[in-house]
């Protein structure tokens, strides 16, 4: 051991390269490898002095290796290449496979890191133990394997981060490498524990494994193990009872054989649950009925002889019958919901009985009925690891539902959770659908109105939206929606994630608010008659637009107030023509920008078209200019989506600098507002006292002059007065611009 490299040049390579004087290492004294576990006493091993120098012995490895080897056998069943580690205190850490990573040549078939489903004890390190098991891979025919299961002292391994397996079949000279790494570093490891299933190989040859670490610090194990012809399994026969939910096993006349239903998972043959677990010694030329739980696919009979460690024979019938893809094997699936709306993310486990690896998509039910059908949602498949099914982008509801498919099956299975993370109300105002939506997370909500037909109701243009900004208390949100046709619905939805449930609200205006719908058809139709009759004085000159721009800003204090703001921006832009800009309805710009942005951008685009800014008053707006000035006073910032404190800022920028406000019109309904309610330093601006003087209001946003008295008070005098509120008012002609009002 004392000649040559101390790290020495390392085991044989590859296939068709023997090893230097049989299978040991290459460098000092050999010791020679015998068969392992089956046919001989096994001795073999051997440890070479470390990089660092230390002494290392070789009699513990040959000593412990022979105690650690498994008896040959048929040994267990193997349906995918895996390796486990474990790299923490022998007998104390739990194994896990995902605390390693594995490469390996292509004659191995990708093996991934997983749990083993029934570890062993703990080996006791040095060793290197061999065992024969079973591979069967989906499609292809089973055929023996090698199980590999080694134990390291993890005092020895310092700066080690990995192992290096080399195969080789004897005779036929078929060679392969397996590679385990350690993800991350653990302090205070006793041992490491790993097990490789498995290595492929022919009946009747004789394999050979090695050993080293990566880096290589000397540490080189060195194994061979011969594996044996599989004996045939026994013999039975076996009927499904559909009536009894069981299975009857019958046993020819001869040994006893013992018998059980179990469901065949990815590395061997589970035991059914309790009660339904049974494991019976049958006598020969009898027969036992076996009850099951549920009819699934996986549904298998294994059989074997009463001495230890005997073959086995194992019959699936039910795996191309199409009765076990029904609602059983649905039934025998636990789903474990995991979504969660602060993520928009929709999450959920699979439990399983069968190895399943459906498909799933979402899809939307029309009521919280499970028999209520679900109706699919295209380009909505969820990704799938592991068992875990997950969608992004989801507005998670109860009623937004994955669909799973496998086979010709399938099954629908909703969030577990019933409170959705905003809700959602409406009222009526008049003309105007009042939306209350109120969120407990940072969302963006749109709306449309629709129109019932045949079941169907699908939005129309245009399209309104409003936004909880990110970083924002949980709060109500608020929403208005012309009403053009009575008996309107109205969809709602989210509308910053890529699949949502568009909720449904038909309101029922039969009842409802009939002073205020009054007051606002007795306004439209105000308006309409007053476009009818001064047609002609309001037509613009030749060559200036007609669709001036209407910047209306107002204060949103009461829904009475918002209502009429509403009704009367619905009627300048369909009666009037003009191009009205209204925070209710940009607002899907107003998130995407910003308050006070939105609000400059259309100051600007008002200003160079030569349109009018607007600006409805009322009490409330008396109460919030005067917060806004204390704030101004005091130096306080202003909240960034107030476009009420925003206007007032703009307004008083302008005014300052021109000493008047140029584009500026005031106006305010009679029955929410008086002149008294006019803050001073707006009195400059031309103001109007609605609906008394909405002709010379309409005028102003027109850009024309005063229209003359018979068009003002032709047949529309007659429904002013009868307006509520209207009556017992004077007819004094409105007020020009600068003069005060409430003096």
């Amino acid at each position: 051991m004392d000649g040559g490299d101390p790290r020495g040049p390392g085991p044989w390579r590859g296939p068709g390269e023997a090893p230097p004087g049989g299978v040991g290492g290459p460098a000092g004294p050999h010791v020679p490898v015998q068969e392992c576990g089956g046919a001989g006493p096994g001795r073999g091993g051997e440890r070479r002095r470390s990089a660092m120098g230390r002494p290392v012995l070789l009699a513990a490895a040959a000593a412990l290796l022979p105690l650690l080897l498994l008896p040959s056998g048929t040994g267990a069943t193997v349906t995918r290449l895996r390796v486990s580690a474990n790299f923490v205190s022998a007998g104390e850490g739990r194994w896990r496979g995902k605390e390693c990573r594995a490469a390996a040549d292509r004659t191995l078939s990708r093996p991934r890191c997983r749990r083993p489903p029934r570890p062993g004890p703990p080996l006791e390190p040095p060793a290197l133990s061999l065992s024969r098991a079973r591979l069967c891979l989906p499609a292809q025919p089973c055929q023996p394997c090698l199980r590999v299961r080694l134990a390291l002292p993890a005092s020895e391994l310092g700066g080690v981060r990995g192992l290096h397996l080399t195969f080789l079949e004897l005779g036929s000279n078929r060679a392969g490498w397996l590679q385990v790494w350690q993800r991350r570093r653990v302090s205070g490891s006793s041992a490491w524990q790993v097990q490789f299933d498995c290595f492929p190989a022919e009946s009747g040859r004789q394999v050979l494994v090695s050993l080293r670490t990566i880096p290589d610090r000397g540490l080189a194990l060195s194994c061979s193990h011969a594996v044996t012809a599989e004996p045939p399994g026994p013999v039975f026969t076996h009927a499904w009872l559909p009536e009894l939910r069981a299975i009857e096993v019958r046993v020819p006349a001869g040994p006893p054989l013992m018998v059980r239903l179990c469901h065949q998972l990815a590395l061997e043959c589970e035991e059914l649950p309790r009660p339904f677990h049974q494991q019976v010694l049958v006598p020969g030329g009898h027969h036992i009925s076996l009850p099951y739980e549920f009819l699934v696919p996986c549904l298998c009979v294994e059989a074997s002889y009463s001495h230890h460690d005997s073959p086995r024979s194992k019959h699936c019938p039910f795996r191309d019958r199409p009765d076990a893809y029904g609602p059983e094997l649905w039934s025998s699936v636990h789903f474990h919901d995991f979504s969660t709306s602060s993520k928009d993310q929709m999450a959920m486990l699979l439990s399983a009985s069968c190895p399943l690896h459906p498909r799933a998509t979402l899809c939307w039910r029309e009521a919280a009925d499970e028999a209520a059908p679900c109706h699919d949602i295209p380009n909505s498949t969820a990704s799938e690891d592991e068992q875990v099914y997950v969608l992004d982008k989801v507005d998670v509801h109860p009623q937004l539902c994955f669909r799973f498919s496998y086979k010709n099956s399938s099954h629908v299975e909703c969030p577990h959770q019933s409170e959705t993370a905003w809700n959602v109300s409406v009222s009526v105002w008049g003309l105007q659908l009042h939306l209350h939506l109120t969120s407990r997370i940072p969302a963006a909500f749109s709306a449309a109105l629709c129109q019932r037909r045949g079941g169907q109701c699908e939005p129309e243009a245009p399209l309104y939206t409003v936004t909880q900004p990110e970083g924002s208390a949980p709060g109500e949100l608020a929403l208005l929606l012309p009403v053009q046709v009575l008996g309107s619905c109205v969809l709602v939805w989210r509308s910053d994630v890529h699949f949502a449930r568009k909720q449904l609200l038909c309101p029922d205006v039969s009842r409802r608010h009939f002073g205020l719908l009054g007051l606002v058809l007795a306004l439209g139709l105000v308006v309409t008659v007053l476009l009818l009759n001064c047609r002609g004085a309001w037509r613009p000159n030749d060559g200036v637009p007609g669709r001036r721009p209407v910047l209306l800003l107002y204060s949103p204090d009461s829904e009475e107030h918002l209502g009429l703001v509403c009704a009367l921006a619905e009627r300048l832009r369909t009666g009037l023509g003009c191009d009205v800009r209204l925070d209710l309805w940009e607002a899907g710009g107003l998130g995407q920008a910003g308050a006070l942005p939105w609000l400059y951008a259309q100051r600007g685009r008002v200003g160079r078209q030569r349109g009018t800014v607007l600006l409805l008053w009322s009490r409330g707006s008396a109460r919030l200019f005067h917060r806004w000035q204390v704030g101004m006073a005091d130096g306080t910032p202003g909240d960034a989506h107030d476009i009420f404190g925003a206007a007032m800022a703009c307004l008083h920028g302008e005014l300052g600098t021109a000493g008047r406000g140029g584009g500026w019109v005031l106006a305010y309904f009679s029955r929410l507002c008086s002149p008294r309610d006019v803050p001073r330093p707006l009195r400059p601006l031309p103001t109007y006292r609605l609906p008394r003087q909405l002709p010379g209001l309409l005028g102003a946003l027109r850009g024309s002059p005063p229209a003359p008295r018979h068009c003002r008070w032709g047949r529309a005098g007659a429904l002013l007065h009868r307006l509520p509120g209207c009556a017992r008012e004077g007819s004094s002609p409105p007020r020009p611009p600068g003069a005060a009002s409430g003096t």
